[in-house]
């Protein structure tokens, strides 16, 4: 039987059920004028941001399609670069792009029919804020798999896919990083000019950057985030697919991947039909079924795939490849929740860091940094026992297929994922329209779940990186010629050092673009207070405009050089005399390494920094206004840029820069 078609085809039934979900949501009432002009503003502000950026990609992109071109004519007959890679490169970017189009698009118009729909029950307001984050995750998957068949069926060579995979991880890492300067710009003058300084709720409709705000949560934490995975799972699936041709697996271990992600993506569809629960019942339970059904099938599928296409007896079996996939999923649901236990404020480590508040700031970001630092130890665990069972039982192809077992349920992850920042953003329209209390307290409730699925999906990204990472490692040394990676090579501890390096360096401008941008936004905030007649009052409006003007120039302008660093980093060591390919393949393993630990401490400190905030504002230690809350916002506001901006771009770097190590390795050879 012909399974090629297969995957493409699930692909178009994921784009087909986002279309029946958007349709259905833009079938509900949006509420009434002042909440409709609130959302047109935060979805006209996203849109904008998002199409000036991808303005600004259309020339990187061009640039080193044309780079790619020419560098395979130049080789060309070389196993691993083609002319025809260009091509495959464009095409990944444009379906990274369109998935982010249509999820934030569709998640501009969920918001504000998520706190309508409060008005009248918790569960309604569920359905609609998971049905907006789902258009996202079905569109990232979708459009990888049918990408990816396109790709497939013009070229028939594995190599030149991996153009494809180059594509996404480019807009993925320029999508992450804009998005996260953005969104924190917005939210740090937000918070400490609007909440600390003036004392006014969050979400009020007198804070000048409170649209600003909401469209940031969008841009970051939709369209960003959105990317991000969607480069991971195309990422997965062709280290899988590379691999296969590599090992001399055949047609049956080279579409497997693609056929994995396939039942992953009917899984996903048929797990958000499970996501429902009663009016007054907890909404995490209600995501987590949705997950857990999802991951079921998924492993169900994934027997029969592995079994019925690969032999029972040999070098990589189907049952080994079966065990492989399952430990990757296992280890995936495994940092997922390590990651809830160390974020969430049901547990110690957040209300640890909301102790520690009392005394001070000084002490709730010291508590902060050691509650992140010590998370990145389990994760680690976890993910080291999956490598070495995959790898036990079915060598460098199982370590591959681990990744893709881990991602093979994305429709689902991100669309948890994304229905926080729809919540959240419902609740800010609820405040901003003045509606009844119960509707801020409904979208409150809805939101902390979002904080954290989204640090769940933030881990999630993390540990899929790190095996997708390894995976793309091991093709690139195959491709490479590279049959050992050396300690005792000098050339290869110089790569090394600088791969370890490159994720702090590239942290370090991430987070000074986000403090340069948040300077020009509170002193902004803090000029429409003092010069606008009556805005404290309210009597009178802010500039909202001039708010989304300096967070979008901000992103636009700082986003260039991080992006630019994760493409020329690897060719720069390849080509460098001296240096080459073993020192490539050392600073790859350096940059997986840091750049793990570092993004998980990141992601889990801002992410317990957040909840200690919301736990000290449920009513503990003092709750709001008291000197405990002034400090865990200021916590929170250090921990923005870790959580949403930093730490989760550096999981595409290290992505990024094994796939364009992988893609060049002809040039190194």
């Amino acid at each position: 039987m012909n399974f090629t078609f297969w995957a493409p085809l699930a692909g178009v039934v994921a784009l087909f059920f986002a279309f029946y979900l958007a349709n259905r949501i833009n079938s509900v009432s949006a509420g009434n004028k002042t909440m409709e002009e609130i959302a047109h503003a935060i979805h006209e502000g996203a849109m904008a941001f998002l199409f000036r950026e991808y303005k600004t990609l259309v020339v990187f992109v061009a640039a080193l399609a044309a780079v790619i071109f020419v560098a395979g004519i130049m080789t060309h007959g070389a196993e691993s670069l083609q002319p025809e890679t260009a091509v495959a490169f464009v095409i990944g970017a444009i379906c990274s792009v369109l998935a982010g189009y249509i999820g934030m698009n569709v998640a501009t118009k969920a918001n504000v029919r998520t706190a309508n729909a409060a008005q009248e029950s918790a569960n309604k307001a569920l359905g609609i804020a998971f049905s907006g984050g789902a258009v996202m995750g079905m569109s990232v998957v979708g459009l990888g798999l049918v990408g990816l068949g396109i790709v497939t069926f013009l070229f028939d060579n594995p190599n030149v896919v991996n153009g494809f995979a180059l594509g996404a991880s480019s807009i993925a890492l320029f999508g992450r990083v804009g998005g996260g300067i953005y969104t924190k710009a917005a939210d740090v003058g937000a918070d400490l000019v609007g909440k600390v300084e003036a004392g006014i709720p969050e979400d009020d409709p007198r804070n000048p950057a409170v649209i600003a705000d909401n469209v940031g949560d969008n841009v970051g934490d939709v369209a960003g985030m959105g990317a991000d995975l969607f480069e991971s799972y195309v990422g997965s699936i062709i280290a899988g697919m590379a691999l296969a041709v590599s090992l001399g697996l055949g047609r049956n271990g080279i579409i497997l991947p693609l056929l994995i992600a396939a039942a992953g993506i009917l899984a996903s569809i048929i797990g958000t039909f499970f996501v429902k629960t009663d009016e007054g019942a907890n909404a995490a339970k209600a995501l987590s079924m949705g997950t857990l059904v999802a991951s079921i099938l998924s492993v169900i599928a994934t027997y029969f795939l592995t079994t019925n296409l690969l032999p029972a007896t040999g070098k990589v079996t189907g049952m080994g490849v079966f065990i492989a996939t399952v430990a990757g999923l296992i280890a995936g649901v495994s940092i997922g929740k390590i990651t809830e236990y160390y974020t969430s404020g049901d547990f110690n480590p957040v209300k640890e860091i909301a102790k520690a508040s009392q005394t001070g700031t000084a002490t709730n970001i010291i508590a902060g940094i050691a509650i992140g630092m010590v998370s990145t130890a389990a994760p680690v665990i976890v993910t080291v026992i999956a490598i070495l069972i995959a790898f036990k039982f079915a060598g460098l192809y199982g370590i591959a297929l681990a990744a893709v077992g881990m991602l093979s349920t994305t429709g689902m992850v991100v669309a948890v994922d994304a229905y926080g920042p729809i919540a959240d953003n419902a609740g800010g329209i609820a405040e901003m329209s003045h509606l009844d209390p119960k509707v801020r307290k409904i979208t409150d409730a809805l939101d902390a779940v979002g904080n954290t699925t989204a640090a769940i999906g933030k881990g999630f990204a993390i540990g899929s990186a790190a095996l997708t990472a390894l995976a793309l490692f091991s093709a690139y040394t195959t491709a490479a010629g590279i049959t050992n990676i050396d300690l005792l090579n000098p050339a290869v501890v110089a790569g090394l050092f600088i791969g370890g390096m490159l994720p702090y360096l590239f942290s370090a401008m991430t987070m000074q673009a986000v403090g340069r941008a948040a300077f020009d936004m509170i002193e902004e905030v803090r000029r429409q207070f003092k010069t606008i007649p009556g805005l404290m009052e309210g009597k009178a409006k802010p500039d909202y405009a001039n708010c989304v003007r300096i967070s979008t120039g901000a992103a636009l302008r700082e986003m260039i050089l991080p992006g630019l660093l994760a493409v020329i980093a690897p060719i720069f060591v390849g080509l460098m005399p001296g240096l080459g390919k073993e020192a490539l393949g050392g600073l790859l393993a350096g940059a997986l390494v840091s750049g793990f630990l570092l993004a998980i401490m990141m992601a889990n400190a801002g992410g317990a920094w957040d909840n200690a905030k919301k736990y000290i504002e449920a009513g503990n230690y003092g709750g709001k206004g008291s000197q405990a809350h002034a400090a865990a916002v200021s916590g929170d506001t250090v921990g923005d840029p870790f959580k949403d901006t930093s730490g989760p771009s550096i999981n595409i770097l290290i992505k990024l820069m094994t796939i364009v190590s992988l893609v060049f390795a002809p040039l190194f050879m």
